[in-house]
């Protein structure tokens, strides 16, 4: 069972947004921003996987630092910070899956392990992993670190899907969008658990994004549109800064 927690001060300390039909629109197109960014970070940009992830990983901890910060909840920051863990991961999973030669299988079930670790390690210390529960700064490493993992997962989970499992971009896209319509059904018609079906949503959203994410630029030999990485990025974050200007935001309420 979970700790009850006040209510008073959350609309001061809870700095995640609530989750309404626009979060999940902006995290689908934040999370395919992470895929065309971070390639065109490792690749045309000739980088690597390494210098990418180390350039990805210090604006990930700059953005948490400002993120923890914060006094309140400020959606521009919020989402930059959720930016941050996508473009990380995809290149820190690119590195583990490609670099490392442990594979997108290896690399899915030591990135799978980590976010079930970091999941059990935060409901033991706070009782909760509810996004309601955000409103301290131990409460939102747990929760940065968390999603960092799924970010991270996602991507290899994408990469599996689409290469390995030979379902190609498209055939890995109707996968995502078949798990995540499940969980849209469990969560209107049952009484599973609000905080599990969040998180089950919040994870399966990143490999979509990469799938579709490189669905878009890699080559049409490849089954690609062979989009330029610099543009797709460029349209899909004027999509995120749009949503987030002309759809107001609040801090987090109710459980999830």
């Amino acid at each position: 069972m979970e700790r009850a927690r006040p209510s008073a001060t959350r609309d001061t300390l809870v700095k995640v947004p609530e989750v309404t039909s626009i979060f999940w629109v902006i995290k689908v197109a934040a999370t395919t921003l992470g895929e065309t960014a971070g390639d065109a970070v490792s690749m045309s940009m000739n980088l690597g996987y390494l210098v990418g992830t180390a350039i990805f990983a210090t604006i990930f901890f700059v953005a948490v630092a400002f993120q923890i910060a914060a006094q309140r909840f400020h959606p521009f920051l919020y989402w930059l910070t959720i930016i941050a863990t996508t473009t990380v991961g995809t290149t820190l999973a690119d590195f583990a899956d490609r670099s490392l030669g442990i594979g997108y299988a290896g690399g899915s079930t030591l990135l799978l392990v980590l976010l079930v670790g970091s999941l059990a390690i935060w409901h033991r210390n706070l009782g909760t992993v509810s996004v309601t529960s955000v409103d301290s700064p131990k409460a939102e490493l747990f929760y940065w670190l968390t999603i960092m993992f799924s970010q991270t997962l996602g991507t290899a989970l994408g990469d599996w899907t689409a290469d390995t499992a030979g379902l190609g971009y498209a055939g890995g896209a109707l996968v995502f969008v078949t798990l995540l319509g499940i969980v849209a059904l469990l969560a209107r018609a049952t009484r599973f658990s609000r905080t599990g079906l969040f998180w089950a949503a919040f994870i399966l959203t990143r490999p979509l994004g990469a799938v579709v994410g490189d669905f878009l630029d890699k080559p049409l030999s490849s089954g690609g549109l062979a989009l330029s990485r610099y543009s797709a990025s460029a349209v899909l974050l004027a999509l995120v800064v749009g949503c987030i200007v002309l759809f107001r935001q609040r801090a987090a309420e109710h459980a999830h």
